[in-house]
């Protein structure tokens, strides 16, 4: 079911949606699952054994260690150790942190940019409406790996850079959607009897149609969110997203993946399977938003 081929409306109390979104034993633990590596991922700095990127931590000695061993000073690293000596239960929680960032950014300031195009264009209609929406189907035309893979070789490589090259990519998606809900909005009762009433433009759309778009930005931005953490991903691993001083979970199974063949396969595959339970889960969480959202479903 594509994003746009249903309009979800908010029926019952906030009380009535939370019991029926919990009603389902998988969004319980995908909520469970996604709030736990928020946890671990910001709260990293705190219980994480070692500062992984604080070179007077690390040990090179230390290298290349299977998880369960020991380091010479006595410390013991549970999940083992990659090729520059880093604990890599500690890289893992500061990983889940940079990822969760880039992610849950872009994705609002996307959300911000995407609605006030999309809302404009169904309100203004016309050659307003035409011109904003065919720059979205121009942005929608490309790949969006290799539209981010073009802007991040002219901009270099940086959390703020990644951060705007994922707002490039997906702030037409919100658009898009935004609009198809707005037209729909906007030719209801209440909004004529606003126009009637003579409110400003800016009042209707943002007091009116606007409150009545946000399930449908809500679920979009669940989804797009879990887009945003596996295309940064993508990005780190072709080694065009962070820089090796701030590395995602992307980076570090790009930095374990030499190593793969020759048995130490904890480097790449623990990250890589934090990513994607991270991903399914905030997907999972996306899907029962809908259909709470959405009575018709």
């Amino acid at each position: 079911m594509s994003l746009t081929s249903s309009v979800p409306i908010v029926a019952g109390s906030p009380r009535d949606l939370a019991k029926r979104f919990l009603s389902v034993p998988s969004a319980v633990i995908a909520l469970a699952v996604f709030l736990g590596f928020c946890l671990l991922g910001f709260g990293a700095p705190l219980i994480a054994p070692q500062n992984p990127y604080d070179l007077r931590q690390v040990d090179i000695l230390d290298s290349l260690l299977p998880p369960g061993s020991q380091s010479f000073a006595g410390m013991t690293y549970w999940l083992g150790t990659d090729g520059q000596g880093r604990d890599m239960l500690s890289a893992m929680l500061y990983g889940i942190r940079i990822s969760l960032i880039v992610g849950l950014l872009s994705g609002f300031l996307a959300l911000i940019f995407g609605t006030m195009v999309g809302l404009v264009a169904a309100y203004r209609r016309g050659w307003v409406d035409t011109l904003l929406m065919r720059i979205v189907d121009l942005q929608l035309s490309f790949p969006t790996i290799l539209v981010a893979l073009i802007l991040l070789v002219i901009l270099g490589r940086g959390v703020d850079k990644i951060i705007f090259a994922l707002v490039v990519v997906q702030w037409a998606y919100f658009a898009r959607t935004v609009r198809g809900v707005a037209l729909v909005e906007g030719a209801r009762e209440y909004v004529d009897a606003a126009r009637g009433l003579r409110l400003g433009g800016l009042r209707i759309l943002l007091g009116h149609i606007l409150p009545n778009c946000l399930p449908t930005m809500l679920v979009v931005a669940t989804m797009q969110m879990a887009m945003a953490i596996s295309l940064e991903a993508t990005l780190s691993f072709l080694g065009l997203g962070l820089p090796p001083t701030r590395p995602s979970l992307g980076l570090l199974i790009a930095n374990g993946f030499d190593y793969l063949q020759s048995g130490r396969y904890w480097i790449s595959v623990l990250p890589g399977l934090v990513l994607l339970a991270i991903i399914i889960s905030a997907n999972v969480l996306g899907d029962r938003l809908r259909d709470v959202l959405n009575p018709r479903l």
